[in-house]
């Protein structure tokens, strides 16, 4: 394997993260097409799940860890009104396949950007989680043209850095050999107290992810006031009162001060799984904003 290059422990862990991962989209409703579209630094798996009429398709950016099933609680919703694509980030615990080093923010945008490209997606919402908050920031920012506006589910590195106690508790999360037990009771403060037990999905999901996979990516740059400043599309943030991984009021103070076209909007009860806390209030938020972004 490449130096630079995500990839799995073994065969033996890919066999078990592939098994976790098909449990999770048996879950999900159906999709009617699967792509592994080339890209510049490796092969991106997407899904399109049908939705009715020709709206303005809505493309979703998952969290660290955790690709196409985490959203398994917003996809029904979601697909009441518009179609929508899932990708899993390239460099993650996925179906995508890295094959080249991504070695900073713009090919972080570059490889997405490759990747609408093959999916004939011209223009397109796109609603990010947590890291794919970031990607999706990040891919407005430096590929600007096809998205048609960003919904963003708390955030990270966008409107606030990450505390530096989630920065020595995320070790947890990457180091090999630290017990499943430390594991699941560090996912379980930043999901809010969520129940993080091998029953639920999304948990085991990300457990397999954090433990098969090796991450190689770099960490991701904050956006910049000016960055942000830029972005001439409509922007709804949605940030997590409860969150571990910002300080909601200060990144809801600097996103206001910064975004020309930003609505932005502090849950005071939700915590960073903000996305499965809150899926039909997300969903029916986010379609008045794209339907107005259309009308």
């Amino acid at each position: 394997m490449a130096d630079g290059v995500g990839h799995f422990r073994g065969d033996e862990a890919f066999a078990h993260f592939e098994a976790v991962y098909r449990d999770g989209m048996a879950t999900l409703p159906p999709f009617d097409a699967r792509f592994d579209v080339p890209t510049s630094f490796g092969t991106v798996r997407a899904y399109r799940f049908p939705g009715p009429g020709p709206a303005t398709p809505v493309l979703l950016l998952p969290g660290r860890n955790a690709p196409t099933p985490m959203y398994r609680s917003n996809l029904p919703s979601l697909l009441a009104r518009r179609t929508v694509y899932t990708v899993d980030l390239l460099g993650e615990p996925g179906m995508s396949v890295q094959t080249v080093p991504i070695t900073d923010a713009d090919d972080q945008a570059r490889w997405l950007d490759e990747a609408l490209v093959g999916l004939r997606l011209d223009r397109v919402h796109v609603l990010g989680t947590s890291i794919g908050g970031w990607a999706a920031v990040n891919l407005a920012v430096r590929r600007p043209g096809r998205v048609a506006s960003l919904v963003l589910l708390d955030p990270v590195m966008t409107f606030d850095g990450i505390p530096p106690k989630i920065l020595l508790a995320s070790l947890a999360l990457t180091v090999p050999g630290v017990p499943g037990v430390i594991r699941r009771r560090v996912l379980s403060w930043v999901s809010g107290g969520a129940d993080v037990s091998g029953l639920v999905m999304e948990a085991r999901l990300i457990d397999a992810g954090t433990t098969d996979f090796v991450l190689e990516i770099p960490a991701p740059q904050r956006i910049t006031e000016s960055q942000l400043r830029s972005l001439d599309i409509p922007v709804l943030a949605l940030l997590a009162g409860r969150s571990v991984m910002l300080h909601a009021d200060r990144a809801a103070d600097r996103a206001r001060k910064t975004l020309r076209h930003g609505e932005i909007e502090v849950w005071a009860q939700a915590s960073h799984s903000i996305s499965g806390e809150y899926p039909e209030e997300i969903a029916e938020r986010a379609h008045r904003f794209w339907d107005r972004v259309d009308g």
